[in-house]
């Protein structure tokens, strides 16, 4: 009992000593209280935050550091509510295992009162999104998600807190169905049933929803209205970033965004030259974004980082409802991912080995560079098959492997979709049209970015993209000097008539996932055999000792792709 105790007392001492210096510090340990017309109290209002967390419940921050920043703000004082700004229930095991079940109840017991739906919460399908979304005990809300040309989710909903009303709205990236492939959003007969506002590329769709939303919320009494965006910063996503939607508005008060997995805190100007603050919380907990209501009305954002490997409630040895809570979730599929696959004596690494942003954190490259584990993963897909290449979107790779042993978590981790593997038949010149596409946001991230193996090729960054999007955001064509350059297959020029094998899944080459339709009516020579996963778990396997090779130790790969500046 005494030990626990000491654990209890070491764990709240090193919070406040972390959290002191930068959160508001009060002589009577309260926020005064003020009194507005009315009656009402009114108190600090702080807006908790958290963004493209992809199943990272017991990573950075956890959910169990988080309950403990929430509980401190709610001990001094201040009116507190939780939000998210989607992309939370997969990218991990836990959600692979359970099609999202697990993260999700793991939010429903942390307390959250908002949501927004990312792109990612419809990778198990729109059906399943929907029926996980009917179990929630928060609010989803998203202004431009349509079904069959119906709203699916309130645009925005109010909540009072602190003597006052916040109004939420939310926004979901047009380009949801680009990122998760079409098919997740079809009827039985195929057809695309969902529209995220994608089609109108001039971006005044989705300007006019939010403003309607914003115009609507003050009209229902709100005293401040806050975006919960998923649009992200990536020159990919225009015109729908979150600098376009808040360029294009006014009566927006915070911006709180998230898609890109970015950090950045920024103060622009609406349409009406008010100043907006927009704040972004990165991936994983390794953050938790905070926006400040103050009793004066004074707006303020930030963000409270974790640079640790160690995740806080390991650290700091927190003991509380969410950590139990997590334990739970993790034993429930512990078995299965501790199955050992392998080793590797280096790190697979998804990253840029080391640079490291204005917070500390990484700077993830498998979306703009080459990496050794796009090799790895490209070099498997192409030795399970024969084929003459082998392609995969960097958005596939959704994290490294550290060096030592490899288990199957590590794999899940790194392939959390379970696509299937695929072989098609393919002119010369699809496949120099698939690296233009790829590489068209180059020297910034795209998830359409293409690892390959058994082909090298050049991006010359100092020439503009000319690749045009058709309505749905698809590859449409290329008008004007292509960027990629210097493309082999097997040493020699690709040639554009000749017929060539690629493999990859079935994401990227059958379902025009990242809008690769270039490849759209492509002769299918292999559809659905075996998982991703499952492809790079016998690859390593089958290596000596099941220990990878040498030949992967480069962090930035052998060559195959030449970024030219």
């Amino acid at each position: 009992m005494f030990k626990r105790s000491l654990s209890l007392l070491l764990s709240v001492f090193i919070l406040l000593f972390i959290f002191i210096p930068v959160l508001p510090a009060y002589a009577d340990g309260a926020v005064p209280a003020k009194e507005a017309e009315d009656g009402t109290d009114i108190s600090d209002i702080v807006i908790l935050y958290t963004s493209d967390v992809h199943c990272g419940f017991d990573k950075g921050f956890t959910l169990a550091g988080l309950q403990q920043v929430r509980d401190y703000f709610t001990s001094q004082g201040d009116a507190v509510i939780l939000a998210d700004n989607g992309d939370s229930i997969q990218g991990g095991p836990s959600g692979t295992i359970s099609k999202g079940q697990i993260p999700f109840d793991l939010m429903n017991k942390m307390g959250y009162s908002v949501a927004i739906p990312g792109n990612h919460e419809f990778d198990y399908g729109a059906d399943r999104f929907l029926e996980l979304a009917g179990e929630a005990e928060f609010e989803y809300i998203s202004c431009n998600i349509t079904r069959s040309g119906e709203l699916v989710f309130n645009p925005y909903t109010i909540r009072e807190l602190g003597g006052r009303k916040i109004a939420f709205i939310g926004i979901t990236t047009p380009t949801s169905i680009l990122s998760s492939a079409p098919y997740r959003f079809s009827d039985e007969s195929g057809n695309v049933i969902y529209d995220f506002m994608q089609h109108d590329q001039t971006g005044q769709a989705l300007y006019d929803a939010v403003q309607a939303a914003a115009d609507d919320a003050r009209k229902d009494g709100a005293d401040y209205v806050v975006v919960l965006a998923h649009l992200g910063l990536e020159e990919a996503c225009s015109p729908w970033t979150y600098a376009d939607v808040i360029a294009n508005t006014n009566g927006i008060d915070a911006f709180l965004d998230g898609h890109s997995h970015d950090t950045e805190q920024i103060i622009m100007k609406n349409k009406d030259g008010s100043q907006v603050p927009r704040s972004a919380c990165g991936t994983a907990l390794e953050a938790v974004g905070w926006c400040r209501i103050s009793a004066d009305g004074v707006i303020s954002t930030g963000l409270y980082t974790w640079s640790n490997d160690t995740p806080a409630d390991k650290l700091m040895m927190i003991s509380n409802e969410m950590e139990n809570n997590i334990a739970k979730a993790n034993a429930s599929i512990e078995e299965q991912l501790l199955v050992g696959i392998g080793a590797s004596p280096f790190e697979l690494t998804v990253n840029d080995p080391e640079a490291v942003d204005a917070e500390g954190l990484p700077i993830r490259m498998v979306r703009r560079a080459e990496t050794n584990l796009g090799d790895l993963c490209t070099d498997a897909l192409r030795s399970r098959t024969g084929a003459d290449i082998a392609l995969l979107n960097g958005g596939a790779i959704r994290s490294g492997i550290p060096a030592g042993d490899i288990t199957y978590r590590s794999i899940l981790t790194v392939a959390p979709f379970s696509n299937s593997l695929s072989v098609i038949e393919v002119r010369g010149q699809q496949i120099l049209d698939a690296l233009e596409w790829g590489a068209r946001a180059v020297p910034d991230e795209t998830g359409a970015f293409l690892q390959v193996s058994g082909l090298t090729y050049e991006v010359d960054s100092l020439v503009d993209s000319s690749c045009i999007a058709d309505e749905d955001l698809g590859f449409a064509g290329i008008n004007g000097e292509r960027r990629v350059r210097n493309v082999l297959i097997d040493g020699e020029p690709i040639d554009p008539e000749k017929t060539y094998t690629v493999a990859g899944t079935d994401y990227l080459l059958l379902q025009q996932g990242d809008g690769f339709t270039m490849f759209e009516g492509c002769r299918i020579l292999q559809e659905g055999s075996v998982i991703d996963n499952q492809v790079y778990i016998d690859f390593i396997s089958d290596m000596p000792g099941g220990i990878v090779i040498d030949s992967y130790a480069d962090p930035t790969g052998d060559g195959r792709i030449v970024i030219l500046e």
